[in-house]
């Protein structure tokens, strides 16, 4: 791209897991170097993430990340610099025990986990919920009404038979009018509170820089990343994305091992 041309996007909106980081949490040096150029070149660069603020600072700080970060789906505002929560929405519990009843009522018994609001805030696991390999730092509780006692961002469900896209269809028919349901990774179905996606967050970060919708182009890999392409100018879906977000997107690339993220970057900015 020549000194003088026109920026293709002012904003790069990129989900972290499954589109900007490799299995093992890293980001390729191909892709760094190409994020690297975007921004000199005067783009600004947002991570949007379904991770809430303590499983994803760790990551922010090893990318030497400095900007704001949309986290928690959207509920979340984080300034990676400052280490400083800038806005949070949090769920509404009694709605949330609610839906979790009528969605019981459904599909039979749910094992769940939570994840508490605030920057040291904890991902609370109940009996019977499945933690994913590897996964980043919990709090196993032998009793699930502990999940209640405190602020929530969100409530992971798992259902011992149904598969993820199953169940996040029945607890939308059931009780889609309560909270907010999606899919944000394999084993990961989350209620939200009602109407937050990550368009939600993105949308306040990119106006604290000045930056509009169709000025951003999004980067992404499941349904979770569906309001944020449609909030965006252009989304472009990973080789690994859910059949339901590769419907919706303008554009596939590379999958995350392969630098998806970083070839369509080489492609807009150093053309």
């Amino acid at each position: 791209m020549s000194p003088s041309a026109p920026l293709p996007y002012k904003l790069i909106a990129t989900d972290l897991d499954g589109t900007l980081l490799r299995h093992d949490e890293t980001v390729s040096e191909r892709t760094r170097q190409a994020l690297a150029a975007a921004t000199a070149a005067g783009a600004a660069h947002i991570v949007v993430t379904g991770r809430a603020v303590p499983w994803t600072r760790h990551i922010l700080d090893a990318l030497d990340y400095r900007g704001l970060a949309v986290c928690g789906q959207g509920g979340q505002v984080y300034h990676a610099g400052e280490h400083r929560l800038l806005t949070s929405v949090t769920l509404d519990r009694q709605l949330a025990g609610l839906a979790l009843a009528k969605i019981e009522a459904e599909v039979g018994p749910l094992h769940l986990a939570a994840s508490r609001d605030g920057l040291e805030g904890e991902v609370l696991v109940g009996p019977g919920y499945r933690v994913q390999e590897g996964s980043l730092p919990h709090v196993m509780l032998d009793d699930p009404g502990e999940l209640w006692t405190a602020p929530l961002n969100k409530v992971y469900i798992q259902h011992p038979d149904l598969d993820d896209d199953a169940l996040a269809l029945a607890a939308r028919q059931v009780a889609g009018d309560l909270v907010g349901v999606t899919v944000a990774g394999e084993g990961i179905v989350e209620l939200l509170p009602l109407g937050l996606t990550k368009a939600t967050g993105l949308s306040l970060a990119a106006r604290r820089l000045g930056v509009t919708a169709r000025e951003t182009v999004a980067f992404g890999d499941m349904p979770n990343d569906i309001p944020m392409f449609a909030w965006s100018a252009h989304g472009v879906a990973m080789a690994n994305a859910h059949d339901e977000l590769k419907a919706v997107a303008d554009e596939l690339t590379a999958s995350h091992e392969e630098d998806g993220v970083g070839v369509v970057l080489e492609r807009l900015y150093l053309s």
